[in-house]
């Protein structure tokens, strides 16, 4: 029998409480040795709650958290739904800019950093006039409040704040088309609602069981990340945190922790399953396996499918959605190599997909369109952009991907392209617009575009197309360096290359597609 909750739960707040009622001496997270059990993590999450309503928070503020997973940020995670805070993970693979635009537009008054961030807190600290505190995750800064300490001088009794499944629970931030990230609001019910709809289902992959064990493994500031946690602690069931993504870590786990189910891009299966001991584990515990964020490619697909000798299913969904609306089921994975492997799946319970053209009318079956998402998880809005959330959230309950895409008449979604010219590398995305800014600034650039090419490591990798400047000169590597300073690693470019003049249209826009077409000539999707 597979486990219900939606039922019990008003908010994810009710989450530990419940568990620790019901299985209180089960371990809920295991982190590096450390072992939480859910009657443990009841109490933790309530000294949490009440070391925030100590230091002033008032339900609805935010609190920033910027590094690694530790079961210590899952703990805040749920601290923070008790006390009626908003939590904001940021990607810790960010640069200090972009991590300071996130702490700054949440107007956040604590900032939580993990060891090797407690630096670039300070640093961040210094443009943020809302925040009011850096907390260090694991200690390391005299001068610097300690997260146990500062949890454990409060007492374990449950503040019972009262807390409304419409009110956020996750803010996370996502690429900008303008180069700025926009704050997607996430709230109780987009998770508990959507549970509501897939419990009703029989089908087995979508659903958890007593002695399901699950791994958390993805970065914190995704929603494949965080969602991960949620999920395992949503449920109950024992989840295993690891500090980043290691690939024989995860191989590890699944040999000695029993781990049975877990989500995954298509780039780290590759790193796993290419490591030579993974033909070695015993899978025999394996349930099923999700990826998603990027298409997998077939040969890929079929080596895992006969490494891991599991259930696979493909995921297909936005931070804006709360992570999946549509999958494609185990039963649709053929190897050899069907169709319908090239699509991404159908709506899961509860949510609806329609294609639709420029004036937001529905296409016809099989035409090209932008994909729209109805659903319990579509998110609240973008934080402070009501413009940005009108665009996006035209109505009716509806949010535009962004995504191009087209539906055949069994309902199978396959997604063509992206409409905002987003690059998908390694399952992050990149905006053009983002890596733009920051090349635009270097003396010697005249003009720049930036593209996502294919890459047979990452699905993608980012490449600026650069005018000089007459007179100027500048090299490859030091178009790239002078954007490392500004940008994530994964946002600069890979290789660069230089033009004359940049092609455009007689508006003058920029004629993108014009430039992709070289190295995409042959495919018959503009995703990799």
């Amino acid at each position: 029998m597979h486990l219900r909750y939606h039922d019990k739960f008003k908010t994810l707040a009710d989450a530990p409480r419940v568990h620790a009622r019901e299985k209180g001496d089960q371990v809920a997270l295991s982190f590096e040795g450390r072992l939480t059990t859910h009657a443990e993590f009841d109490r933790q999450t309530s000294r949490i709650a009440n070391a925030l309503i100590a230091a002033g928070l008032q339900q609805g503020d935010r609190v920033a958290h910027v590094g690694k997973n530790t079961d210590h940020y899952f703990a805040l995670l749920f601290g923070c739904y008790k006390a009626g805070v908003v939590l904001v993970p940021a990607v810790w693979r960010l640069a200090v800019p972009e991590i300071a635009y996130i702490v700054q537009d949440s107007k956040s008054k604590l900032l939580f950093v993990g060891p090797e961030f407690i630096e670039l807190g300070r640093a961040v600290a210094k443009d943020a006039p809302e925040l009011e505190a850096i907390i260090t995750m694991e200690g390391g800064a005299p001068d610097l409040s300690d997260f146990v300490a500062w949890r454990d001088a409060q007492p374990d009794t449950d503040p019972q704040r009262e807390v409304a499944a419409d009110d956020v629970m996750l803010q996370l931030y996502t690429s900008g088309t303008t180069g700025r990230p926009k704050g997607a609001m996430l709230t109780h019910s987009n998770v508990i609602e959507m549970r509501r709809c897939q419990d009703e289902t029989p089908v087995d992959w979508m659903h958890t069981f007593p002695d399901d064990i699950g791994l958390v493994c993805l970065p914190n500031g995704h929603i494949g990340g965080t969602g991960s946690g949620i999920g395992a602690l949503y449920f109950g069931i024992k989840a295993i945190v690891t500090r980043e993504f290691d690939p024989l870590q995860v191989l590890e786990m699944i040999q000695s922790e029993g781990v049975n189910k877990f989500f995954m891009v298509p780039a780290a299966l590759q790193f796993i399953v290419r490591q030579p001991r993974a033909r070695e584990i015993d899978y025999s515990r394996l349930r099923v396996i999700s990826y998603g964020a990027s298409p997998i490619p077939l040969a890929l697909l079929r080596e895992c499918m006969d490494v891991f000798k599991c259930g696979f299913v493909q995921m297909y969904g936005l931070t804006e959605t709360t992570g999946t609306v549509v999958a494609l089921p185990p039963e649709d994975h053929d190897p050899n190599g069907s169709p319908r492997m090239r699509a991404a799946g159908k709506a899961l319970p509860g949510c609806e997909i329609a294609i639709l053209d420029a004036e937001g009318k529905p296409v016809p079956t099989g035409e090209i369109g932008e994909i729209a998402i109805r659903g319990p998880s579509v998110m609240k809005g973008y934080w402070n952009l009501p413009d940005a959330t009108a665009g996006a959230m035209p109505g009716g309950g509806w949010f535009k991907s962004g995504d191009a895409g087209y539906m055949d008449a069994d309902g199978y979604l396959y997604v063509h392209d992206r409409m905002k010219d987003m690059i998908i590398t390694g399952a992050e995305n990149v905006y053009p617009a983002e890596v733009e800014n920051a090349i635009y600034g270097h003396p010697a650039v005249a003009e720049v575009a930036v593209i996502g090419i294919p890459s047979d490591k990452w699905g993608e990798e980012v490449k600026a197309i650069v005018a000089l400047k007459p007179g100027q000169e500048a090299t490859e590597d030091q178009i790239i360096a002078w954007a490392r300073e500004r940008i994530a690693a994964f946002k600069t470019p890979k290789s660069v290359e230089f033009i004359e003049a940049l092609p455009r249209n007689a508006s003058g826009k920029i004629l993108r597609r014009t430039l992709r077409e070289p190295f995409w000539a042959g495919r018959d999707r503009r995703v990799n």
